[in-house]
């Protein structure tokens, strides 16, 4: 049974305190006392929850994640308003966010006043190899099913969404603007808009260049064997526990084989085809060519790409909006100045702009 861990609350602060609910209810009756601000500031609150999805994972990562949810001023009248479900980049959670609250805080409170009022909800999709890609996998955990069949239900148990118009949209940044396509795209119903900001696509442009370099194509095989088995820890090579962590999305060895991949090199060394095609399906431009109903007709599609990406993210999101600005679908193509990295409340502030004006053209 899923269980929910206690409620916490950060108001405008850079560190959440755990407050029982009787003390939370008296901090907040006290709360001019107590020089806290008043109600109707923007606030963030954190939820600690058990899930149930990534309960018995198969790296045993933690199944007790924080849900980050930034609300504007408007949620203090209990009024429904579009949710923003944001998915780190790799490594990134929503521990971030939390620690530079304040930052996020002031974006959705920018956005009520020059958008419209929205929640921002920032989840965990880390693993031991530092991130899931959102996706599903026997080699990781379902972590697909853990957003959109749980946290979503979790999230809107507490703050509905609304129910008109944009209700929900997936966003987010590098390997998370990869999961907001790859959701996007599998949950067309679930999500009316997608901003994916320098997303992971284009794998020979972006992703071979990676799997090419020494640290990991000299890795022995028998080495990742011991370090997915856990025979030796994950390695302090950024680029290499990467490359790990991207083959247990893109390339599980299968459900007899829970927590296995299948890796790029053989004993001998030699690149093997066969499972880089398997990287190659999972590429959201691969699958936006072969599959012309990719995104739902009634669906916003927003894509960015930093002009100086040093990881050529921005070549994949433009081939993405050059498949799909021949459809009949509402898609826009952004390259900011500045690298993969830089800017990244500035453009999303720009991409839910772009989501939320229902009357700008398609393309």
């Amino acid at each position: 049974m899923v269980q929910r861990a206690v409620h916490n609350v950060c108001i405008e602060a850079t560190v959440c305190f755990c407050r029982p609910p009787i003390l939370r209810v008296l901090l907040l009756y006290f709360g001019l006392m107590l020089t806290l601000p008043s109600a109707t500031a923007a606030r963030l609150e954190v939820l600690q929850w058990k899930s149930r999805v990534l309960e018995n994972n198969p790296l045993h990562d933690s199944a007790t994640r924080s849900v980050a949810i930034f609300l504007p001023s408007q949620a203090a009248d209990g009024r429904r308003l579009p949710l923003i479900y944001y998915l780190p980049g790799y490594g990134g959670s929503p521990d971030t966010f939390i620690t530079h609250s304040n930052t996020w805080l002031k974006l959705v409170e920018q956005l009520a006043d020059e958008v419209t009022p929205m929640a921002l909800i920032v989840v965990d999709g880390r693993t031991r190899w530092g991130g899931s890609q959102f996706l599903n996998s026997a080699a990781q955990g379902n972590y697909e099913d853990y957003v959109c069949d749980e946290i979503v239900p979790v999230v809107e148990s507490h703050f509905p969404a609304a129910t008109n118009s944009v209700r929900r949209v997936i966003a987010g940044h590098s390997s998370g603007g990869f999961g907001a396509l790859r959701l996007g795209m599998a949950r067309e119903k679930l999500f009316d808009a997608v901003i994916a900001l320098s997303p992971d696509s284009d794998f020979p442009v972006s992703h071979l260049p990676l799997v090419e370099i020494a640290a990991v194509s000299n890795t022995p095989v028998a080495d990742i064997e011991k370090m997915e088995s856990g025979k030796l820890p994950p390695p302090k090579n950024s680029d290499l526990i990467y490359a790990m962590g991207l083959s247990a999305a893109y390339a599980p060895r299968g459900f007899w084989h829970r927590g296995q991949f299948d890796w790029l090199y053989d004993r001998h060394g030699k690149f093997r085809r066969s499972v880089w095609q398997r990287w190659i399906n999972n590429d959201p431009l691969t699958l936006v060519k072969i599959n012309p109903h990719a995104f739902a007709l009634n669906q916003s599609v927003y894509l960015d790409g930093a002009a100086q990406d040093q990881f050529l993210a921005n070549v994949g999101a433009r081939k993405i909006y050059e498949v799909l600005s021949e459809r009949p679908i509402r898609c826009t193509f952004f390259e900011p100045p500045g690298h993969h990295g830089d800017h990244i409340g500035e453009r999303l502030q720009r991409g839910l702009a772009w989501v939320f004006q229902s009357n700008a053209p398609a393309h």
